[in-house]
């Protein structure tokens, strides 16, 4: 399928010059132009073949996997590399996902989340909240957790959407459009974290006999607040901890002995709670 160029490679393709990615407009891009070019033929041509919902699903994520294995990124879409990856010069070919013949009764559940887990019950719920920085420098513009993965977004619903930044962001996960109350690191009335008050609810309204809570230790809660919270509402029976910096796991054998860990940097914690 030859490539041309479209919508992508307008907003996210750039040349090589001399292995800097950055533009002639000052912007760096996330692809070269050759793997962009690929992208519009290909996300033209899945339009156009009228896939049904599975077919599609397929298509669409052989063509991510693809443009993950080229980029110009740490893993994310909110900054990108001055001088080009080894990968970005490499050309992306589709390849057939894992597929697998799923004869289970799932259920897909988007909504709010308190919402949610109050209407759906289950024996063990796992809860993966934004985290709010801990940073009290932090300004309010600060970049939200669902501008991460925009570009993702973009070419799932193919809807070319208006941008705005450096980075070309979808225009809908601007600070102020996409907050999370998880992200949130002002005092409400009473002086207490909104983000911690957040926690507190969510666990509180979990319709689950076990809760497991991912957090980490550059959140907006302090370990302390953290610990209130997860014993308010049970049995703190098992903690994980994860340095995600040497992506090492510990199992912990004190689950009170997080506290102290959580002092330190690049920590991530699971909890297991049984209510």
């Amino acid at each position: 399928l030859a490539g041309h160029d479209g919508w992508f490679t307008e907003h996210y393709g750039g040349v090589d010059c001399d292995g800097r990615a950055v533009q002639a407009d000052g912007r760096k891009k996330p692809w070269q132009v050759h793997n962009t070019r690929k992208l519009d033929a290909i996300r033209d041509e899945i339009e156009r073949l009228n896939l049904d919902e599975i077919e599609k699903a397929v298509a669409l994520t052989a063509l991510i996997l693809a443009l993950d294995e080229v980029d110009n990124t740490l893993g994310h879409f909110v900054s990108y590399l001055k001088k080009w990856s080894t990968r970005s010069y490499k050309t992306m070919k589709l390849k057939i996902p894992d597929l697998f013949i799923n004869t289970r009764d799932n259920v897909v559940i988007k909504d709010d989340i308190f919402r949610a887990s109050q209407n759906v019950q289950a024996d063990f719920a796992y809860f993966d909240p934004p985290y709010g920085s801990n940073n009290e420098k932090m300004p309010p513009s600060r970049v939200r957790y669902a501008s991460y993965y925009h570009v993702w977004t973009t070419i799932i619903k193919n809807d070319k959407p208006p941008l705005f930044g450096k980075v070309m962001r979808r225009q809908d996960t601007s600070d102020v459009v996409a907050a999370s109350v998880f992200e949130e690191f002002r005092k409400d009335e009473d002086g207490q974290f909104i983000a911690v008050k957040a926690i507190d609810k969510l666990i509180a309204g979990a319709n689950a006999h076990y809760v497991a809570l991912s957090y980490s230790s550059g959140g907006r809660a302090t370990a302390e607040q953290l610990n209130d919270v997860l014993t308010k509402h049970g049995k703190l029976i098992k903690t994980i901890e994860m340095d995600y910096k040497r992506n090492v796991m510990a199992d912990m054998k004190w689950t009170h002995q997080w506290l102290q860990d959580a002092q330190e940097p690049n920590k991530e914690f699971i909890f297991l709670i049984e209510k």
